[in-house]
């Protein structure tokens, strides 16, 4: 699956789930667990840990699905890597300013956060 075709798979599967289960569901094919696994482990961090006030979901599944892919070795560099690169595309990185609680404006929809999110453990774990 190409880079392109993961992140719409993302895409298409946020619209049934939370976003940070859409992102890691998305690798569920790279991944050591089964989908029931990964969707029980990523239940609670979609909405920005329930929230809307934590880490975007999408990116925190996007840190899950690499911490999986390297067994966890180097997933605190790659973790570091991940977060700004989320933000540049994004905007920010916790949900309430994503979603534009406060001021009224979205500054990144729930899909193209999965997108990104997606984009960038493609890109971390090139």
């Amino acid at each position: 699956m190409t880079s392109e075709e993961r992140q719409e798979y993302g895409v298409k599967l946020k619209r049934e789930m939370n976003c940070c289960q859409a992102v890691v569901r998305a690798f569920a094919d790279t991944v050591p667990l089964d989908e029931a696994s990964l969707m029980s482990l990523a239940a609670g961090f979609g909405a920005g840990m329930g929230t809307m006030d934590g880490t975007c979901g999408a990116l925190v599944g996007a840190i899950l699905v690499v911490g999986l892919r390297t067994q966890g070795t180097g997933t605190m560099a790659l973790s570091r890597k991940m977060f700004p690169r989320f933000k540049e595309l994004c905007g920010a990185t916790i949900c309430r300013d994503l979603k534009g609680v406060d001021t009224g404006k979205v500054i990144c929809s729930c899909e193209d956060c999965v997108r990104n999110a997606v984009r960038t453990v493609e890109e971390a774990c090139a």
